[in-house]
């Protein structure tokens, strides 16, 4: 007999609880299934399951106990229908958007997006003739101008990364939807927990599950949600097809994230605003971008759309000199070099890791420090800043001087 796992329908259980708990002999904790394929007791059973891939059990490329746990549970969180995990963030990008494109299509996509996201549509798809404009999204005429009559998506990302700037999503999904445009929305950032575009009118949510859902730096994975029929249909088309899935061992690890999911962003979120807060009043810094700032030139757009800030955010010294900066993070101790973000720790970035190096003064674009705060205590991150911050300030002080 064909073997179903539908949605859950109480977005109230989606944290605390799981399957009821007489499923898996009363295990709090649901099981790992960590098989690749599922028998069944007659041809009969074999062929429905074939027949209905995306509601049955045969493979676990297809599906998996484990796996739609997590999936159920994400959809309700995002208020979606559906969702469906990927093998990463960017592979759940490149599906929702690679089901919704062919040649000769347009796509209008944020220049702030993502790395990867801007390399899918400057380099990856422009091998297959599909063209794209990048535009500001925090102007929304901008992305109206940029329509065509072959634009097919509108890829949002808000807040942007690095710049951390927000788009307005109820304008650009009305325009989009009237021209029968899909808008697919990186909402990695915010988490469904502070953002739900659906909500707003946008057709696809794409997380990179690696980042805050999960939540202990030890998964990589991406996940996708939206109507039925739109994952449905991104399911046969892309992620079957491709193979771009999660494990089992994966998606329990995610679902162990999910599980603390509102009290670590919480902390994240009031460890962050110490540490904006210490950062704007030191005299090395010269802006800070984090869009639930009250000081901040989108807060009264972030409101509107956020009802919290996570622990991501950037800043820029006014020495912009690439010497001053890279000491400046080569000092800090307590803060780790390194990419992505979401876990315990305090992470950061420079975007001068991604050029070459330079003596000369950085454009305001390369001159950002990206920076995660972690879970650690916030005093202890802020000092470290602000030694680092306050050699740059030191009479005589010079970028070229050995470290200690």
């Amino acid at each position: 007999m064909e073997q179903r796992y539908e949605p859950e329908t109480d977005p109230s259980s989606i944290v605390g609880q799981d399957l009821s708990d007489d499923t898996y002999a009363g295990a709090v904790s649901p099981p790992i299934f960590q098989t690749s394929i599922f028998s069944h007791d007659t041809v009969s059973d074999m062929r429905a399951a074939l027949s209905r891939e995306a509601r049955g059990l045969l493979y676990t490329r297809g599906n998996n106990p484990t796996i739609r746990t997590v999936e159920r549970k994400i959809a309700a969180l995002e208020h979606a229908e559906d969702a469906r995990l990927f093998a990463s963030g960017v592979a759940a990008m490149a599906g929702a958007v690679m089901a919704h494109v062919s040649r000769g299509d347009h796509v209008v996509c944020v220049s702030g997006a993502y790395g990867w996201t801007r390399h899918l549509f400057e380099t990856y798809l422009a091998r297959f003739d599909v063209a794209v404009t990048m535009v500001d999204g925090a102007v929304t005429d901008e992305i109206r101008s940029a329509i065509r009559s072959t634009t097919t998506v509108i890829v949002l990302e808000s807040p942007t990364s690095m710049r951390f700037e927000v788009q307005d999503l109820e304008p650009v999904a009305a325009m989009a939807r009237a021209r029968g445009i899909t808008t697919i929305i990186d909402n990695t950032w915010a988490t469904p927990l502070f953002q739900n575009p659906l909500d707003w009118g946008i057709d696809i949510v794409v997380h990179s599950v690696s980042k805050y859902l999960a939540g202990h730096s030890d998964v990589v994975a991406g996940c996708i949600a939206g109507r039925a029929a739109t994952i449905d249909r991104i399911f046969t088309t892309e992620l079957i097809a491709m193979g771009a899935v999660t494990t089992p061992m994966q998606a329990w690890l995610i679902l162990r994230g999910l599980r603390t999911l509102p009290v670590r962003v919480h902390q994240h979120q009031r460890n962050t605003r110490e540490v904006v807060a210490a950062l704007k009043d030191h005299p090395a810094v010269a802006a800070v971008n984090y869009p639930t700032d009250p000081d901040g030139p989108q807060y009264r757009r972030a409101c509107k759309y956020l009802s919290g800030g996570t622990g991501l955010f950037s800043f820029r010294l006014k020495d912009r000199r690439a010497r001053a900066i890279e000491s400046f993070v080569d000092a800090l101790t307590v803060a780790r070099i390194a990419v992505s973000w979401g876990g315990y720790e305090s992470l950061v970035f420079p975007a001068i890791a991604k050029v070459p190096p330079t003596s000369a003064e950085l454009d305001d674009a390369t001159a950002l420090i990206r920076i995660h705060v972690g879970l650690e205590d916030p005093a202890a991150l802020i000092a470290d800043l602000k030694r680092a911050a306050g050699a740059l300030t030191r009479p005589g002080s010079s970028p070229d001087a050995p470290r200690a």
